[in-house]
Formats: C-alpha cells, sequence, structure tokens
C-alpha cells in the first residue's frame, strides 16, 4: 500500500519506509504503541514534515499520509460506520514540528470526519516523540462541540481506548434528544440563513417544521445564521457548517431540511460534508404533495413537477456502462447513461403535459355544463391548513379529507348545495395557498385553480388563531393578484374564532370588515349565509331555510357529487326544450293533449262540486306535507328518467317521429 498526501522530492528509501507503517499492529487498548510513535517522529524529522497515521478500532493502520511543515492533507476515509453514534471508527495520530498543541484545523478534521479521537505528537529536536496532545468529540448538551485538550507525556499514557470509545458511545447514545420518542420516525435538523434582516426567520422555521411534521418528519434541532450573502458553495458559513456536522452526529439525525432552495451542486456539496441526506423547502412540498395526491390528475400534476424539479439534478457516481456502442457503424463515444436518463426524464416530462392537457379539456366541459345551467358558483380560498376543507364539509355535508395538516386538501372538489324550493349553489373547496410555492408545482396545478375563474364570489378563509394571520393573508392576495383576480368580489371569513376570546374575534373581525365563524359550529354559519345570499342576490328565504337545517336537517338540502348530478339535470333540462316536443306537428295535433272533448269535459278535472267543496282538499297541513314528498318525488323521478335517457343510443328527429307513432299505433289498438 501506497502513503498519501505530499509525496514530492521523497526518496524511494523514504517512500518505502513509510509503506512499511502499514505492517505495524497497535494493541486495541492503546492509543498508539511506543514504537509506532517513535517511528512517526523520525520521519516527520528526516522529511521535515508531518506525517500521520489512522488506526482503526483493531488496531491496524488504515492510511498513512504525508502533509507540510504546518499540516496534513487527509485523504478520502470512505462513508462513515451505520449506526445512530455514527463514529468513523478510526483515530489520527500525527506529529506537530514546532512543539504547539492541537491545532484548529485538527478540531476541524475531528468534527467533519467523526473521527474517535486526534492526538498530536510534539518531538524532540532528534525526532523522539514527548508528549500526545489529544482530544475527541462532546456528547449533545455540552459547551464545546470537543473536549478539552489533554496533554499527557508518552510515557506515562495510560487510557484504556477500547473501554474510553464504548464509553463514549454510550454518552452518544444515552443524550440523543428524543431518540426513543422518536424511534421509526426519520429525524431531521432545519436550517434557515436569512440574508434579510427584515424578515423573522422563526416564522419561516416553524412553518418548515410544520411542512416536515405533514410529511411524517420529525424536527429535532434548527440552525440559524444571518448573513449579507448566501455562500455560494455551502450556503451556510464554514463555522456553521462544521455546528451542523456536529449536530447531525450528536442528534442522530440522517436528514437535512433547508429553508431556501439549493442548487444542485449546493446539495452535493453539502452532502459530502455532513454524509447526511440534504433536501430543501421544494423537495419536501413535493414529497408532502406525492403523498396527498388521490385523484389521477393529481398524481399526474405532482409526478409532472418531480421530474422538472429532478432533471437538473440528475448525476451519476460512476461511470460503468456509460458508454455502450459497438457492431459496424455503432463505434464511437456512444450515449452516456447520463444522458439517456435525462432524455427518458424529458419524454416523460412531454407526456405528463400532454395527459394533463386532456384533463383541462374534460374540467372545461364540467364547467360549461354548470355555465349553461346559471348556477351560482362559490369558491373557497385560502392559506394551507386554515380550515377550508372542514368548513366546505360543513355547509355541503361532504366528508372530504381534513386534518389539521398542510396541504390536507390537494385538488378541487365541488359540491352542489339544493336548497328548498329548488334554489342551487356550486361550492368548490380548493387547494391551500403556501408562499414561495416552488415554481414547477405553480405552473403544475394552476390548471386546478382555474375554478376560480369561474366563480361568483371567493370566500377567503383565514385561522383566525395563527399569530401569522397577516402575513398569510398577504400572501393570498399576492396570488390572486398574480391570477388577476383580485376584481372578483370576495369575502374575508375568519375561522377557528372559538380559539379566541369573544372580544378579541368581534375586534379582529370589524379591524378587516370580515366575518367570524367556526367550522365546528353550524350556528356560526347563518351570518355567513346571509352574506352569500346579500352578495349573490339569492332570497333570503331559501337561506333561512338552509340555515335552519342544522337543528333538523332536511333530505332535499343534500350535497350531490357534480359529476353525476349536473350531468343528470343538464339532461332534465334538455328533454323538456326538446324542439321535438314543442314544435312537432304530432304533438301540437294530438286529440288527447289539445282540445280533446273528455278532457275538457271531465268533471273530476273541472268543476266537480266534490273536488271545490272538499273541506279536506285544502287547508291540511297534511296535505301539505304529502304535497312537498310529492314533489321531492317527483324531481327524483326526473333525474332517473333524464339517467335513462342518456343511456340509450342518440336517435335522429326521424327516427323520434317513427318510435312515437309506433307507441301511438299499439296505444290504440289497445284500447280497440
Amino acid at each position: 500500500m501506497k502513503p498519501h498526501g505530499n509525496l514530492t522530492g521523497l526518496k524511494p528509501s523514504q517512500l518505502q519506509r513509510l509503506s512499511r507503517l502499514y505492517e505495524r499492529q497497535v494493541s486495541p487498548h492503546e492509543v498508539v504503541s511506543p514504537s509506532l510513535a517513535l517511528s512517526l517522529g523520525e520521519l516527520s524529522r528526516e522529511l521535515n514534515r508531518q506525517v500521520g497515521v489512522t488506526i482503526d478500532r483493531r488496531g491496524a493502520v488504515k492510511h498513512v499520509i504525508v502533509g507540510d511543515t504546518e499540516q496534513l492533507f487527509i485523504p478520502d476515509l470512505g462513508r462513515a460506520r451505520g449506526g445512530k453514534e455514527r463514529f468513523r471508527g478510526v483515530r489520527l495520530i500525527h506529529t506537530h514540528l514546532r512543539g504547539e498543541t492541537v491545532s484548529n484545523d485538527d478540531t476541524t478534521d475531528l468534527v467533519r470526519l467523526q473521527l474517535d479521537l486526534i492526538g498530536a505528537l510534539t518531538l524532540t529536536p532528534e525526532g523522539r516523540p514527548e508528549a500526545l496532545h489529544y482530544t475527541h468529540l462532546m456528547p449533545a448538551g455540552s459547551p464545546t462541540p470537543h473536549a478539552p485538550i489533554t496533554v499527557t507525556p508518552l510515557h506515562a499514557l495510560t487510557l484504556d481506548f477500547e473501554s474510553f470509545i464504548n464509553d463514549l458511545e454510550e454518552q452518544f447514545g444515552r443524550t440523543t434528544a428524543g431518540a426513543v420518542e422518536t424511534e421509526g420516525q426519520v429525524r431531521a435538523i432545519a436550517v434557515h440563513v436569512s440574508v434579510n434582516p427584515r424578515l423573522n426567520p422563526q416564522t419561516s422555521l416553524m412553518e418548515l417544521s410544520e411542512l416536515a411534521r405533514t410529511a411524517g418528519v420529525v424536527i429535532v434541532d434548527a440552525l440559524l445564521q444571518r448573513r449579507q450573502s448566501y455562500d455560494p458553495k455551502f450556503v451556510l458559513g464554514k463555522g456553521k457548517l462544521d455546528e451542523l456536522l456536529l449536530l447531525t452526529m450528536q442528534l442522530s439525525c440522517e436528514l437535512v431540511i433547508f429553508d431556501q432552495d439549493l442548487s444542485p451542486t449546493q446539495v452535493r456539496a453539502i452532502s459530502q460534508v455532513t454524509e447526511v441526506k440534504v433536501i430543501d423547502r421544494s423537495l419536501l412540498i413535493l414529497d408532502i404533495f406525492a403523498r396527498r395526491a388521490h385523484t389521477r390528475e393529481g398524481k399526474l400534476a405532482v409526478e409532472l413537477a418531480q421530474h422538472k424539479y429532478l432533471l437538473p439534478r440528475l448525476s451519476h457516481k460512476n461511470t460503468a456502462f456509460s458508454r455502450l456502442m459497438g457492431g459496424v457503424g455503432g463505434r464511437g463515444p456512444g450515449e452516456t447513461k447520463l444522458e439517456i436518463d435525462r432524455r427518458r426524464a424529458r419524454d416523460r416530462i412531454h407526456l405528463l403535459e400532454k395527459l394533463l392537457e386532456k384533463t383541462e379539456v374534460h374540467r372545461g366541459s364540467q364547467r360549461a355544463r354548470r355555465q349553461g345551467r346559471d348556477v351560482p358558483q362559490v369558491a373557497i380560498v385560502g392559506y394551507t391548513n386554515a380550515g377550508k376543507s372542514t368548513l366546505f364539509n360543513l355547509i355541503t355535508q361532504s366528508d372530504v379529507l381534513a386534518e389539521d395538516k398542510l396541504f390536507a386538501t390537494l385538488h378541487v372538489t365541488t359540491r352542489r348545495l339544493r336548497f328548498p324550493r329548488q334554489q342551487e349553489v356550486v361550492f368548490s373547496d380548493t387547494v391551500g395557498f403556501i408562499r414561495d410555492l416552488p415554481k414547477d408545482l405553480e405552473v403544475a396545478f394552476k390548471a386546478t385553480l382555474e375554478e376560480l375563474y369561474e366563480a361568483d364570489l371567493l370566500l377567503h378563509v383565514v385561522d383566525a388563531s395563527d399569530p401569522q394571520r397577516e402575513a398569510h393573508i398577504t400572501s393570498v392576495l399576492s396570488i390572486l393578484g398574480e391570477m388577476d383576480l383580485l376584481a372578483k368580489p370576495r369575502a374575508l371569513i375568519f375561522n377557528k374564532i372559538d380559539l379566541l376570546n369573544p372580544t378579541a374575534a368581534e375586534n379582529l373581525c370589524a379591524l378587516h370588515t370580515a366575518h367570524g365563524v367556526s367550522a365546528l359550529n353550524r350556528a356560526s354559519l347563518r351570518p355567513l349565509m346571509a352574506l352569500i345570499q346579500e352578495r349573490l342576490d339569492l332570497p333570503l328565504l331559501d337561506w333561512s331555510a338552509a340555515s335552519a337545517l342544522d337543528e333538523e336537517p332536511a333530505p332535499d338540502a343534500s350535497a350531490l357529487a357534480l359529476d353525476d348530478e349536473l350531468a343528470l339535470l343538464a339532461l332534465a333540462e334538455g328533454a323538456s326544450a326538446d324542439p321535438e316536443a314543442e314544435g312537432d306537428p304530432e304533438a301540437e295535433g294530438d286529440p288527447e293533449a289539445e282540445g280533446d272533448p273528455d278532457a275538457e269535459g271531465d268533471p273530476d278535472a273541472e268543476g266537480d262540486p266534490d273536488a271545490e267543496g272538499d273541506p279536506e282538499a285544502e287547508g291540511d297541513p297534511e296535505d301539505e306535507q304529502l304535497s312537498d314528498a310529492a314533489l321531492d318525488q317527483m324531481i327524483a323521478q326526473q333525474y332517473e328518467e333524464a339517467w335513462r335517457a342518456r343511456q340509450r343510443p342518440a336517435e335522429s328527429a326521424e327516427e323520434r317521429r317513427a318510435r312515437r307513432r309506433r307507441e301511438t299505433e299499439e296505444e290504440e289498438f289497445w284500447e280497440d
């Protein structure tokens, strides 16, 4: 095996002596053997350079390193060991030519490389070792990242290294904060680098923690740094980067989440230093969307955003099978594996964009049917986790997923609410907004917010109990402004007012000219329903009846699925407006439909004294109730007939006339 580092100008005999150091064996109980220390000192004085070795826990020499007069050039030591303590499993012993103690460069290497121990041998002018200066890492909660430097004469060194390192690993295991409580969950450190002194970084860290909780990640610590500008390579400064590395080891973390968007180069650089997975805020949001997307359109949009995000970040660490070509006319450099992966990703992006265009066409046809029926539309918008879905469920009596997590709803849900006297309103629950939404996601989910353009009223829902409600209002208004929707009629609704003091809630609503509701209390919706009635110019009686449904829910005030119900109603209206039914000469000249003497002279239909004088025929409340029930039954029959008409294959006007003639002839035959 060959030595590493600064080997320029060395003689072959000196290189051979350095290579023989690999043959030395140290007892597992010793930090360094006296014979190995003597050889290091003699070589160091002869070469006038620092010389060091790394020793594993079995006592074998793993690396021989040569530096200059001031420092070593440590090679790649490979990946860190597995396990919650994650020590490297090697210790570094090297020489110092000027009698100095452990330097700042040494402690930096100790932290970054996660070494078991680092020691510096001071030498006499003849090259004999005098003393060993050493230090090691300290567990979480210690005032300094490493222990105070210990200086011991080499002949008096009695440290049992095997017992020492076992005890140190036990301390790290015991002091890992929350390791038992979070067993089986991903533990992460949140990092925020602020370059704007006016912004409050704690707010961003709180939102990042909520995003992590939604993704099933436990934030065990947070790291904050204020800088004038981001470091182009590590974002953080070198000192904070060392602190981050130490925290990941002390707290047994396997993930680092940055609140800023990172470039591919920055992600790789930080990962190489910390040796843990590094992601940014955009990738965390993408992961949440991927977990919670259940509809086909939502899955397509998430996959499209993921491919666009990962395309510039594709990389391969090795070149195996990178250029496979062969045969006549095929010899040459070929296409690298990375190029193939990028081409496939671009092809997939193109396909997903085509599929999303088709879903937009389908959704457009649904909106066209609603517009043809001239039904008022109300869209619920707001910052994520403001309680929009809970409010939507309470209004429409639906069961849309509603959780105390960010982005619980990832697709637009639409329900039609039918009130007494057949007044209808369409409510839409939209995707929650958030600040600094990734551009790829913003483009991919732009189509899901097209419902807002067709809405007659926007209900802007705000979490009244959130201390950052003002910033959330600003963020939502900013997004609506980017979509040119600020001109739309909208109403500000403060949700969760039950979590505030009644006086504070009243003052808050008065300050913003808003309405306060609690999505857990149906009675609090009455002012909101009156507001909707006023903005949409709807009859007050219907809305009063609707607000009374919280005491006795009537079966006809139910929310029905838009795709099925609107299709049935559209067909029912189309059947009533059928030109064949109004302009058909056969229908006009039908004696049974018009001018039938039997129909005109029917005593049961007109002038029946029993019908006019029957006291039970008018003023009976039971009959009025029966009439309402009969009306509902008639509407249901119309829906069923419309559905059956939709199932029949389409027929031309001539075929319809022929069918009606056959039906008329059959009826006359059976009457005769």
